[in-house]
Order: structure tokens, then C-alpha cells, then sequence
């Protein structure tokens, strides 16, 4: 579905200035569809931070309007509006006295639900971002790591429910390793979930991995390019663009363009010795790589479900690659 057709969130005009006549941001057009999850990335001080907290009127716009699910929110109560709108920051801001579960219960009692509802809503969600209850529940958040710390986080933002999710750096604390795998854990989560959720970073792998589109911000809150992952590396809108994605963007492709059935070849005289284990059709050319290169194999099988396709070669990568770059232009 086009974003603009029906929009979740819209954001017309909007800018912000301060009273020594700092532009945080300028005339920012935005629109994100139902279930659509947008990365905001760009330079620090470029306003997207800014532009999130907008959003949930943890700071007001200066010009513009803003909507969720077409009502304006500067007609909404700031307290209400916030109760409806998940809310995940780097720094997770948990209550260090509380036990996870009541920490996740804090949303659905503020709702009105009651302690038995909101404890059995609690365990639901911790388990479903990957914490066992029975282990963790009973914790106190010193308890845990860093990485499961942002997962209850995660888990008390999506304790009412909410069509709509903002997250600000959610990842940016954790190690590299660990934050991989919570990156690729949440998307899959809210693939499952189909939240609406606006996310910011300063990276912009994590952007173009994360996000169905990508918004890329500029100095003075100047949105220079908002499109698909594919088409902000492959065609960069100007020379900021270019230039904040890096002269690896063609690597970084990879990430974002997936398999090519079309490049498949065929099993026949591929030895055993030469097979990689088989992956996804739906996997990524990174994905591929990454499985050939820890195999140290020539090919590698892809599969749909239990059907073997065929097998993709390096040199069917890198035509993949190519053929991306092209159609990107």
C-alpha cells in the first residue's frame, strides 16, 4: 500500500524553532503507513530526535500539524495521547525498585486494567521479546543485561497495545553482536505485530536494515531524502546523502536486496563438498554471503519452505547486486 493513500501518521509543515532562532527543524512533510516501520537517520543535531518527540508532543512543533490515524494530536490530551503511543529510548528507564513484571504491568494499570489482567498481559509480552517469565519476571532490572533490559523495554511499550510505536536509539546501547540480534528479533516481532513504528539512529546500516523506508535528515532539520532502503543507497537524492551513506553503499545493498530466484542455478554437477547449507529464499544477499563465507563453500542451496530451488553462486550475487544498482537509478 502507498504510505499516502491512508497514513498512520502525518506530519504537514512541521518545524520547530527555538527562542534564540535555532531551526531544529524546517518544513518537514512526512507521511508513514499503517504498519510501515520508518528510520529516521542523520548527523546529531539534525532534528530527528526532534521530530520524534514531536510526534507524541514530549516537545511542541512550532508550524505545522501532526496526525495519528487521521486526528490531529494538538487536539488530543498530551498525557492521554502518550498512554496510546509506545515509547522505547536508548537509556530503557526502567524502575530500578520494581521487578521486571510490574515494570511492564506500569502501562495496562494505568489503563484501568486490573492487577490480574495486567500480570497475565506482563508475562505474555516478556515472553514474547524472548524472556522466559519464569527466569526473569521476578528480577529486578540490575539483575540483567543490557540487551535484556531493552527488550523490557520494548515489552512495557507494547503493554497497551499501541498502533503506533517510537523508538529513539533503542539499540544504541547495547554491544554489536547483541544489538544485531535484537534488531533482527524486533523486526521480525513487529512484522508479526504490524505496528506503525518511527524509529531513530544515528547509524545508517541499522537505518537500512530496519526500516520499510528511510528518512535521511540534514544539518538545520532539512529532510534531503525519504524513500526505500534500495533506492537511498542506489540513488542518492543529493551530495549530503551521498556522502552520509558512504562510498560503501553498494556494499551495503546487500542488506536490503534479497534473493533473485531468477539467478538460481540449477544442482547438477555441484559436489557435496562445494554445497553450502541451504537458506530462505526471503534471506538477503548479506544473509547469503555471510553463510558462504562461515562455510568456506563455492555455492550455497536456497530453498522455499521444504523445496530446493537451486543454488546461488558468488558471481550470482554479484550480478544480483548489479541488477539492484541499475534498477535503483
Amino acid at each position: 500500500m502507498d504510505a499516502t493513500e491512508d497514513p498512520m501518521i502525518r506530519l504537514e509543515g512541521v518545524g520547530k524553532t527555538y527562542q534564540d532562532g535555532t531551526v531544529a527543524v524546517h518544513e518537514l512533510d512526512l507521511d508513514v503507513g499503517r504498519g510501515e516501520m520508518v528510520t529516521l537517520v542523520g548527523p546529531s543535531g539534525c532534528g530527528k530526535s526532534t521530530t520524534l518527540k514531536m510526534i507524541n508532543r514530549l516537545i511542541e512543533p512550532t508550524t505545522g500539524t501532526i496526525s495519528i490515524d487521521g486526528s490531529d494530536v494538538t487536539d488530543a490530551d498530551p498525557v492521554k495521547l502518550r498512554r496510546n503511543i509506545g515509547y522505547v529510548i536508548q537509556q530503557v528507564g526502567l524502575f530500578p525498585h520494581q521487578r521486571i513484571v510490574n515494570n511492564v504491568m506500569t502501562v495496562p494499570l494505568l489503563h484501568g486494567e486490573s492487577k490480574a489482567f495486567a500480570r497475565e498481559r506482563a508475562m505474555e509480552l516478556l515472553e514474547l521479546v524472548g524472556l522466559d517469565p519464569a527466569l526473569h519476571a521476578e528480577r529486578y532490572p540490575h539483575q540483567l543485561s543490557g540487551g535484556q533490559r531493552q527488550r523490557v523495554g520494548v515489552a512495557r511499550a507494547l503493554a497497551a497495545d499501541p498502533p503506533v510505536l517510537l523508538m529513539d536509539e533503542p539499540f544504541g546501547a547495547v554491544d554489536p553482536v547483541v544489538r544485531g540480534r535484537l534488531q533482527e528479533e524486533f523486526r521480525r516481532l513487529q512484522r508479526e505485530l504490524g505496528k506503525t513504528v518511527v524509529m531513530v539512529t544515528h547509524d545508517i546500516d541499522e537505518a537500512v536494515r530496519m526500516g520499510d523506508r528511510v528518512a535521511v535528515f540534514a544539518e538545520g532539520g532539512r529532510l534531503a531524502q525519504y524513500d526505500v532502503p534500495a533506492a537511498v543507497l542506489g540513488s542518492p537524492a543529493d551530495d549530503f546523502v551521498a556522502d552520509f551513506v558512504g562510498s560503501s553503499r553498494g556494499i551495503r545493498r546487500l542488506a536490503v536486496t534479497p534473493i533473485d530466484e531468477a539467478l538460481l542455478e540449477p544442482l547438477e554437477g555441484v559436489s557435496a563438498g562445494d554445497l553450502a547449507a541451504a537458506i530462505d529464499i526471503d534471506a538477503t544477499l548479506e544473509e547469503a554471503l555471510a553463510v558462504l563465507m562461515r562455510e568456506d563453500k563455492a555455492v550455497l542451496g536456497v530453498r522455499r519452505g521444504p523445496r530446493f530451488l537451486g543454488v546461488l553462486t558468488p558471481n550470482g550475487i554479484h550480478r544480483a547486486l548489479r541488477e539492484s544498482v541499475r534498477s535503483a537509478r
